[in-house]
């Protein structure tokens, strides 16, 4: 079982970055993802999620109108668009897999529910 997230790097205020997650080793599609981020001296945050078909996303205040959780399931990967990055959005960023039925909340479950975690990726934000 893996999830790789990649994407990460240092842009300026305003700019955008994609992160991917790809995943391997278990079904993809009957899981829900979520992406998580911890900065420096900060306990870890969640960030987006995305259900299982795609159809529900569910975003922290702090990126609503920022942020874009995707997926594609033929590909077994999610990609989580930010732009407009503000130097508060800088941490390392995390995907995480939970397994789920079809038609739930991903919003309802928080981070002790997720089954399996990426490495991270660090994005960093200079102001």
């Amino acid at each position: 079982v893996q999830l790789q997230a990649s994407g990460g790097g240092l842009v300026q205020a305003g700019g955008s970055l994609r992160l991917s997650c790809a995943a391997s080793g278990f079904s993809f599609n009957m899981y829900s993802i979520g992406w998580f981020r911890q900065a420096p001296g900060k306990e870890r945050e969640g960030v987006a999620c995305i259900s299982r078909g795609g159809g529900r996303t569910d975003y922290a205040d702090s990126v609503k109108g920022r942020f874009t959780l995707s997926r594609d399931n033929a590909k077994n990967t999610a990609y989580l668009q930010m732009n407009s990055l503000r130097p508060e959005d800088t941490a390392v960023y995390y995907c995480a897999a939970v397994r789920t039925i079809l038609t739930a909340d991903c919003g309802a479950y928080t981070a002790g529910d997720y089954n399996y975690w990426g490495q991270g990726t660090q994005v960093t934000v200079s102001s």
